[in-house]
Parts: C-alpha cells; sequence; structure tokens
C-alpha cells in the first residue's frame, strides 16, 4: 500500500509541475492561440492522471476491497469523465 500510495503522490507532483510550467509557458508567450493551444493539451493530461492515480490507489487497496467496490470506483470514474464531455 504505501508504495501505490508514492506512487500517486508522484504522478501528482508530476501532473502539478506541468501545470506550472505550461502557465508560465502561457504567460511568456503573451500569445492567445499559444495558450489556448497549450491550455488544451493539458485538458488531456488532467483525465489520464485522473485514471492512473484511480487505478494505482485501487491495485494498492486490491486485497482489502471487493470486486463489486472496485467496479463501482471505476464507474464512478467513468461517469466524471463522460460528464466533462456533456454540454
Amino acid at each position: 500500500m504505501a508504495s501505490a500510495l508514492l506512487y500517486m503522490v508522484m504522478v501528482r507532483l508530476i501532473s502539478g509541475s506541468l501545470e506550472l510550467t505550461v502557465a508560465g509557458l502561457m504567460y511568456k508567450s503573451h500569445d492567445l492561440e499559444k495558450a489556448l493551444a497549450l491550455n488544451s493539451m493539458l485538458a488531456l493530461v488532467g483525465p489520464c492522471v485522473l485514471i492512473i492515480t484511480t487505478g494505482l490507489g485501487v491495485a494498492g487497496l486490491g486485497d482489502k476491497i471487493s470486486f463489486p467496490k472496485i467496479i463501482c470506483i471505476f464507474s464512478g470514474v467513468l461517469l466524471i469523465l463522460l460528464s466533462l464531455r456533456m454540454k
């Protein structure tokens, strides 16, 4: 469990560092079109990080939680991702 937690923290730190780096690049470019392109690239990163960290957490707790609970967790993640695509 401790290694899964460490990996989850590392993924979130890398994600946060990437977000801050892109924010700096957006500010430095002083170009709205470039900033929008960079922002669009980040839109792909967020859901991937959510899936990866959830998968790591469930893998770390795999022996402690039942299969139906695992299905519920991943169903919740799927619903979150689907709701982001709805207007």
